[in-house]
């Protein structure tokens, strides 16, 4: 899979601008600030249609304009594809596949495949659990794009469920019909939310499975000295998952079925249903849940210095581009600013080892930051210009 043409109106710093790509390694060479960053996240957006740089769409439509547009000519096994977005902030953003509109623009997601390496991925080991939990279901995405509408699905009834608490315990203050009444549809969200997350649940710890090998591997090859088994996964859940007892993280293997992560869930919204209510907030649910990064037998966060943790986040993105490659075709593999974080030894390992990817897209400010295994075609980005050598 590569991309061979990119065409940009009004994203981020570009009024508008047109490139023609070609497979294999690609540069983009700029001072920062000049907008090097800003074409690798068009073509990145495509894929998930979010942004690896900002949580909001707002900030990548340029300064005036009412909309941005993405378009990108895709060519996955010999077949050639144009895919569009439009994004429009504070309303639903419009996708297109060869001039034809979509129902919903979610259904762009998974067409193109991409990973990306970048300064941001730090978070993944020192950031918030909700770091952790993106990546993990940006993946799970990408492996299977129908799970986008299961995590839709999800934040809607997550987000009526916690209204309805907060009415339902200022009901519980008074009595009567109301309070009955607002807890029997409770019991109805409990239905809702525990479907819809046993669906998430199931396929991250069938993720967590897949991806726990992959990370092992790649973390020996980055980080001086280290053992395949020196990186380890789990996952930490608030629910009894049947097959695993106690507090620690469920590790990789076997996974339960749906049903009965279903009811794991739902036996733990009654279990803390009046501190629920009490706070006006669901307490347990795939969005409470954490991807637990272990480093030997310490958990990474805390413990791991920086360079230790820069090779983990490196470890966690090679690892998914080695996981979609068995699945599939190779996807677009985005290298945005990362070479001028490492020091030689794991500058030229991380080159060699992605150098035969199908596309590679790198970002530098300077030539020396580029690797000599990923010369390729080369363009300079000045003053939001692009010029190919």
């Amino acid at each position: 899979m590569h991309v061979a043409s990119l065409f940009l109106h009004d994203f981020r710093s570009y009024p508008e601008v047109h490139l023609t790509l070609e497979p294999g390694p690609c540069a983009f060479v700029g001072r920062n600030g000049h907008g090097k960053t800003n074409l690798v996240e068009a073509i990145d957006y495509l894929s998930r249609l979010s942004s690896h740089r900002v949580a909001s769409d707002a900030p990548l439509v340029r300064a005036g304009a009412q909309r941005a547009v993405i378009q990108a000519e895709v060519v996955r096994e010999g077949r050639t594809a144009l895919l569009e977005v439009e994004i429009h902030p504070g309303s639903a953003n419009k996708a297109r596949i060869n001039r034809s509109v979509l129902p919903r623009a979610r259904e762009l997601v998974g067409l193109v495949r991409t990973v990306v390496f970048s300064p941001e991925d730090l978070a993944l080991v020192k950031g918030d659990p909700g770091d952790r939990r993106r990546f993990l279901d940006d993946l799970l995405v990408l492996r299977a794009p129908r799970y986008a509408g299961v995590r839709s699905d999800y934040d809607r009834v997550l987000r009526q469920r916690n209204t309805l608490l907060k009415t339902a315990g200022g009901a519980r203050r008074g009595a009567g019909s109301r309070t009955e009444g607002a807890l029997a549809t409770l019991d109805v969200w409990d239905s809702h939310l525990a479907r819809a997350g046993a669906e998430i649940l199931h396929g991250r710890l069938t993720l967590l499975d897949a991806l726990a090998p992959f990370v092992g591997k790649a973390y020996e090859l980055i980080a001086r000295g280290a053992r395949h088994d020196d990186a380890t996964l789990g996952y930490r859940t608030a629910l009894a998952v049947p097959g695993h007892e106690g507090p620690d993280p469920v590790p990789p293997g076997p996974v339960p079925a749906r049903a009965d992560l279903e009811q794991a869930l739902l036996d733990a919204l009654a279990e803390r249903r009046k501190d629920e209510l009490d706070r006006g907030v669901t307490l347990v649910g795939p969005h409470r849940d954490d991807l637990v990064l272990n480093l030997g037998p310490l958990p990474a966060k805390g413990y791991a210095s920086h360079g230790e943790s820069w090779s983990y986040a490196l470890a966690l993105r090679l690892a998914s581009y080695d996981l979609l490659r068995t699945e599939g075709d190779d996807p677009i593999l985005v290298l945005d600013d990362v070479f001028a974080e490492l020091d030689s030894i794991r500058r030229d390992q991380l080159a060699e080892r992605v150098a035969d990817a199908e596309q590679v897209l790198v970002t530098a400010a300077v030539d020396g930051d580029v690797p000599p295994g990923l010369s390729g075609t080369r363009f300079r980005v000045a003053d939001g210009t692009v010029t190919r050598e």
